[in-house]
């Protein structure tokens, strides 16, 4: 069973460009604070980059939690928002639901879902539509992805 070292939950706020990207930014620091290897640092940044950018761009609010384990690294977002009514398709490289406002701001070329798959070791979403999204992502601490 693994141990519960570390959870951290932060509020990130929909719509707000302004401040999108200092979630994932502070969790960079914490987990160079802790002596996470860059492998791992970086795998989490990333997942934790591209579902903070997701609640910023369709979510009126959401939750990201880290919840480090002297195993693992899990990620836990959780938005009030539209939902995704198609999840295969969202997970599709290149597929994307981004306004031309967004686009315009250089987001919503669709590798958001799929850069967070990729970099985790285990991934699931469930999402009610009209009521929002959950994304679990885990990174493994001992793997060499």
């Amino acid at each position: 069973m693994a141990m519960e070292l570390l959870r951290e939950s932060y509020e990130i706020q929909g719509r707000n460009f302004d401040k999108a990207g200092e979630v994932s930014g502070e969790i960079k620091v914490l987990l160079r604070d802790l002596g996470i290897d860059a492998v791992n640092m970086r795998r989490v940044v990333i997942v934790a980059y591209e579902g903070e950018m997701n609640v910023v761009m369709y979510a009126q609010r959401g939750t990201l939690t880290l919840v480090l384990t002297d195993r693992d690294i899990s990620l836990e977002i959780t938005d009030e928002g539209p939902g995704i009514p198609d999840i295969e398709l969202a997970l599709q490289e290149g597929y994307s639901t981004a306004s031309d406002e967004m686009r315009e701001m250089g987001f919503g070329f669709g590798m958001g879902l799929p850069n967070m798959k990729k970099n985790s070791d285990e991934f699931r979403i469930e999402s009610e539509v009209g009521k929002g999204t959950f994304v679990f992502a885990k990174i493994r601490l001992n793997s060499n992805a």
